[in-house]
């Protein structure tokens, strides 16, 4: 196994800063990405799953991708070619540092108290706050992607870069505020 993600990127020198977060991305060496769904019977085997993978497989569970492999692997493909394009950096380290910045850390949750439901802030587990960020990530892409000119790989990258510099415009930065946000009035 050689440690280039589509012989092109190292991962060895990708560093996630988010010390919550390194058990739960995962940079495993792999040319390709495609496990095959091998770590899918066992409880948090997907913390063991290459983060570049997963988000293969959060693009794949889209309506217009379901179950296209292939077409996911080209769009991420493509976005991270067009960031080492326009950054010069790594890629896979500017997806680590976007979904870092797009976890949110706390949200609400439903409790029951006397026949009244309450709205109560709670701290979301490491893996939760790695699987938030892929979805609100790939949301933003294709809701940039739909009816625009541009393809999804460049909205993806577009979404990524945006993130990673915790620009206002990037759609899953608003929603891991708008989630915090909320939490924060439930306490």
């Amino acid at each position: 196994m050689s440690d280039l993600l589509f012989d092109k990127w190292d991962l060895s020198e990708v560093e996630v800063s988010d010390l919550g977060l390194v058990k739960y991305i995962c940079l495993d060496g792999n040319d390709v990405p495609h496990t095959s769904g091998r770590h899918v019977k066992r409880q948090f085997a997907k913390s063991k799953v290459s983060i570049v993978e997963r988000l293969m497989n959060k693009i794949m569970k889209s309506k217009k991708n379901a179950g296209k492999k292939n077409k996911s692997y080209a769009i991420v493909k493509e976005a991270l070619e067009i960031i080492n394009e326009k950054t010069n950096k790594n890629p896979v380290q500017i997806l680590v540092t976007a979904i870092e910045n797009t976890a949110p850390r706390e949200e609400t949750t439903r409790i029951k108290y006397g026949g009244i439901g309450y709205q109560v802030a709670v701290d979301i587990s490491p893996q939760r706050r790695v699987d938030l960020s892929l979805g609100f990530i790939t949301r933003g892409t294709f809701r940039s992607a739909f009816k625009n000119r541009k393809s999804a790989g460049a909205c993806l990258a577009d979404e990524l870069l945006l993130a990673s510099n915790e620009d206002s415009r990037s759609f899953a930065l608003q929603k891991k505020e708008e989630k915090e946000r909320v939490a924060k009035a439930a306490h």
